[in-house]
Protein backbone atom coordinates (compact mmCIF):
# COMPACT_ATOMS: atom_id res chain seq x y z
CA UNK A 1 0.00 0.00 0.00
CA UNK A 2 1.22 3.66 -0.63
CA UNK A 3 0.57 6.70 0.08
CA UNK A 4 -2.53 8.62 -0.83
CA UNK A 5 -1.04 10.47 -3.63
CA UNK A 6 0.46 7.55 -4.90
CA UNK A 7 -2.74 5.62 -4.97
CA UNK A 8 -4.97 7.99 -6.59
CA UNK A 9 -2.61 9.73 -8.88
CA UNK A 10 -3.22 7.08 -11.87
CA UNK A 11 -6.78 7.64 -11.23
CA UNK A 12 -6.71 11.29 -11.45
CA UNK A 13 -4.35 11.46 -14.91
CA UNK A 14 -7.34 8.97 -16.11
CA UNK A 15 -9.57 12.00 -15.55
CA UNK A 16 -7.41 14.65 -16.36
CA UNK A 17 -6.99 14.08 -20.02
CA UNK A 18 -4.70 16.69 -20.07
CA UNK A 19 -1.23 17.40 -19.24
CA UNK A 20 -0.08 17.55 -15.44
CA UNK A 21 2.09 20.30 -14.43
CA UNK A 22 3.85 21.38 -11.39
CA UNK A 23 4.26 24.65 -11.71
CA UNK A 24 7.24 25.78 -8.98
CA UNK A 25 7.23 28.89 -6.88
CA UNK A 26 9.20 31.32 -9.53
CA UNK A 27 6.67 30.45 -12.41
CA UNK A 28 4.74 34.05 -12.26
CA UNK A 29 0.78 34.04 -11.84
CA UNK A 30 0.26 35.33 -15.28
CA UNK A 31 1.73 32.16 -16.90
CA UNK A 32 -0.21 29.53 -15.23
CA UNK A 33 -3.35 31.46 -16.07
CA UNK A 34 -2.12 31.11 -19.61
CA UNK A 35 -1.11 27.32 -18.70
CA UNK A 36 -4.29 26.66 -17.53
CA UNK A 37 -6.62 29.21 -19.76
CA UNK A 38 -5.19 29.05 -23.14
CA UNK A 39 -3.43 25.57 -22.77
CA UNK A 40 -5.89 23.65 -21.30
CA UNK A 41 -3.40 22.23 -18.91
CA UNK A 42 -4.07 20.83 -15.35
CA UNK A 43 -1.69 23.28 -13.43
CA UNK A 44 -0.45 22.09 -9.60
CA UNK A 45 0.96 26.24 -8.90
CA UNK A 46 3.10 25.64 -5.72
CA UNK A 47 2.06 29.83 -4.50
CA UNK A 48 -1.49 28.28 -4.19
CA UNK A 49 -0.68 26.16 -1.44
CA UNK A 50 0.47 27.49 2.18
CA UNK A 51 2.17 24.15 2.73
CA UNK A 52 4.23 24.17 -1.12
CA UNK A 53 4.74 27.72 -1.42
CA UNK A 54 8.46 27.39 1.03
CA UNK A 55 9.28 24.31 0.43
CA UNK A 56 13.08 23.30 -0.63
CA UNK A 57 13.49 22.05 -4.23
CA UNK A 58 13.81 18.68 -3.35
CA UNK A 59 10.40 18.30 -1.78
CA UNK A 60 8.56 19.91 -5.26
CA UNK A 61 11.29 17.57 -6.77
CA UNK A 62 10.40 14.43 -5.04
CA UNK A 63 6.14 15.55 -4.86
CA UNK A 64 6.27 16.60 -8.55
CA UNK A 65 7.38 12.96 -9.12
CA UNK A 66 4.93 11.36 -6.54
CA UNK A 67 1.60 13.42 -8.09
CA UNK A 68 2.69 12.36 -11.62
CA UNK A 69 3.29 15.48 -12.56
CA UNK A 70 6.12 17.56 -15.26
CA UNK A 71 7.38 19.63 -13.37
CA UNK A 72 7.95 23.40 -14.71
CA UNK A 73 10.45 26.27 -13.89
CA UNK A 74 12.86 28.32 -14.19
CA UNK A 75 15.11 27.27 -11.50
CA UNK A 76 18.24 26.21 -13.32
CA UNK A 77 19.25 24.48 -10.03
CA UNK A 78 17.23 21.73 -11.24
CA UNK A 79 19.88 21.00 -13.90
CA UNK A 80 22.07 19.45 -11.69
CA UNK A 81 21.72 15.80 -12.84
CA UNK A 82 23.48 14.47 -9.14
CA UNK A 83 20.53 16.20 -6.66
CA UNK A 84 17.77 15.88 -9.65
CA UNK A 85 18.44 12.61 -11.17
CA UNK A 86 16.10 12.43 -14.37
CA UNK A 87 15.25 8.85 -13.94
CA UNK A 88 13.64 10.09 -11.12
CA UNK A 89 11.36 12.11 -12.55
CA UNK A 90 8.02 12.95 -14.09
CA UNK A 91 10.47 14.70 -16.19
CA UNK A 92 11.40 18.53 -15.85
CA UNK A 93 11.82 21.44 -17.96
CA UNK A 94 13.86 24.58 -17.25
CA UNK A 95 12.66 27.66 -18.92
CA UNK A 96 14.64 30.62 -20.18
CA UNK A 97 12.65 33.61 -21.84
CA UNK A 98 13.23 36.76 -21.35
CA UNK A 99 9.80 37.81 -21.25
CA UNK A 100 6.92 37.12 -20.96
CA UNK A 101 5.40 37.13 -24.41
CA UNK A 102 8.58 34.94 -25.17
CA UNK A 103 8.18 32.82 -22.55
CA UNK A 104 4.19 32.21 -23.83
CA UNK A 105 5.41 31.15 -27.28
CA UNK A 106 7.85 28.67 -25.73
CA UNK A 107 4.86 27.11 -23.70
CA UNK A 108 3.01 27.19 -27.05
CA UNK A 109 5.74 25.38 -28.93
CA UNK A 110 6.07 22.57 -25.34
CA UNK A 111 2.55 21.94 -25.97
CA UNK A 112 2.75 21.36 -29.65
CA UNK A 113 5.54 19.36 -28.98
CA UNK A 114 4.80 17.33 -26.06
CA UNK A 115 1.77 17.43 -24.95
CA UNK A 116 -0.66 17.30 -27.50
CA UNK A 117 -0.56 13.39 -27.81
CA UNK A 118 -2.93 10.67 -25.09
CA UNK A 119 0.49 10.53 -23.09
CA UNK A 120 0.38 12.06 -19.52
CA UNK A 121 3.80 12.03 -18.33
CA UNK A 122 5.86 12.70 -22.27
CA UNK A 123 8.42 13.62 -20.86
CA UNK A 124 8.90 11.28 -17.79
CA UNK A 125 12.73 10.69 -16.87
CA UNK A 126 13.77 13.43 -19.02
CA UNK A 127 15.15 17.24 -18.17
CA UNK A 128 15.15 19.86 -20.61
CA UNK A 129 16.69 23.43 -20.40
CA UNK A 130 14.54 25.12 -23.05
CA UNK A 131 15.47 28.96 -23.76
CA UNK A 132 12.91 31.05 -25.60
CA UNK A 133 14.04 30.63 -29.46
CA UNK A 134 13.84 26.63 -29.07
CA UNK A 135 12.21 25.05 -31.62
CA UNK A 136 11.44 21.45 -31.91
CA UNK A 137 12.91 18.99 -34.54
CA UNK A 138 10.98 18.61 -37.58
CA UNK A 139 11.28 15.04 -38.70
Amino acid sequence: MGTLASELAPQAEALAGRPRIYADANIPSGLVAFMRQQLRWDVLFVLEDDELRRAADRRHYALARQLRRTLITFDRDYLDDRRFPPTESGGVLVLWAPDDRACRGLLRRLNAAFFHAETVLPLEGRKLHLHADWQPDRG
